[in-house]
């Protein structure tokens, strides 16, 4: 791996590290996101090198072409991030809305959403506990962080637009949208019950 990395070129080299480190830090990327797509492009030429670079830590590479996206999985626990309940359901309700704007819109358009939709969903599931407007924005930068998501105007509106990235598809793989559903009724009656 060490030879391979020397015949880079030192343009080559620092994108690789760039890469890497915005692989480790985000665990996603999405060729669909700006500050993403280069490293996205790069990390598809260089796959062999960045296979054997993770498997090292750990780590393994999956790449969805078709999607346009990367998750970085195998982690230990001590490296998972463990979602808060507002965080779980904020980020269980965009894959629901990705879900059922995926019908009506073309492989090439993004997936967009506005916060009111969220509330609107989160009303429809009666979940006894409200989502506060605090929890919500916090909820959304950090799956923006994540690169789950791309926020467009100024979040703390209801207009506010998001972008629902294809990565959010390797973050919740179910195949089947009543597993959502479901997670969302175990969630809401674990809360019910305290």
């Amino acid at each position: 791996m060490l030879d391979a990395l020397e015949k880079l070129s030192v343009t080559q080299q620092q994108q690789f590290k760039d890469t890497a480190n915005k692989l480790l830090a985000a665990t996603f990327l999405s060729k669909d996101k700006k500050d993403n797509k280069e490293s996205y492009y790069f990390l598809m030429s260089y796959k062999d090198l960045f296979d054997e670079f993770f498997k090292i830590l750990g780590y393994e590479i999956e790449l969805d072409i078709q999607l346009g996206a990367v998750m970085l999985s195998g982690a230990s626990a001590a490296n998972t991030l463990k979602l808060r309940r507002d965080e779980s359901l904020v980020l269980l309700i965009l894959r629901l809305l990705y879900h059922e704007k995926m019908k009506d819109t073309s492989l090439n358009e993004n997936i967009i959403c506005q916060v009111s939709d969220i509330h609107e969903k989160y009303d429809l599931l009666e979940i006894k506990k409200k989502l506060n407007k605090t929890d919500l924005i916090s909820s959304l930068r950090l799956l923006r962080r994540y690169n789950l998501i791309e926020i467009i105007g100024d979040v703390t509106t209801s207009s506010c637009r998001l972008v629902i990235l294809p990565t959010i598809l390797m973050a919740i793989k179910s195949e089947d949208i009543t597993e959502v559903f479901n997670t969302i009724n175990k969630i809401n009656a674990e809360e019910a019950a305290k």
